[in-house]
């Protein structure tokens, strides 16, 4: 019994260290890890061929970068480096949810088939219902989701 326990605890210990150190649902990702140890982003779509190009060009795990706990894919070495030089520039907008669910102050997956890039930055949306209603007024939406994220930022999607 008493090695049990102990091999017990040192699994919840392992489990602890390597979990990514994530704020309450900051960031839309998929469940279970890539093989960095980390959840996806966006699907695995690459955020830079998808901002430059406007292209929904699937990444691959051989080009990934982790950052803040998440893990993306790009389509190529060239793209992996773009993003590691300034990766901000290439994140998802509120944390890769849907930008019209954060304007009314929730969290709904972020699907990038239903996407804008604006001013250079991703907005990514729930469905086709969700973007054509984000596309009768864009500049309110994002308007809204930017002051929204700010209040539900580090709140869990469920709390909300």
């Amino acid at each position: 019994m008493l090695n049990k326990l102990n091999l017990a605890s040192a699994m919840a210990a392992v489990a602890l260290v390597a979990t990514p150190a994530i704020a309450a649902d900051e960031y839309n990702v998929s469940s279970g890890l890539t093989a960095a140890s980390a959840p996806l982003a966006l699907h695995g779509v690459d955020t830079v061929s998808f901002i430059q190009t406007g292209n929904r060009t699937q990444g691959i795990a051989k080009f990934s970068a982790v950052h803040d706990g998440v893990a993306y894919y790009f389509s190529s070495q060239a793209n992996l480096d773009t993003f590691k030089a300034n990766p901000t520039n290439f994140l998802p907008q509120n944390g890769g949810f849907c930008t019209f669910g954060v304007s009314v102050a929730k969290k709904f997956d972020g699907d990038p088939r239903w996407s804008d890039v604006r001013d250079g930055k991703l907005y990514v949306f729930l469905n086709e219902e969700i973007f054509n209603a984000y596309q009768k007024d864009k500049a309110g939406t994002i308007a809204k989701a930017e002051a929204n994220w700010k209040k539900i930022r580090s709140v869990e999607a469920t709390a909300l």
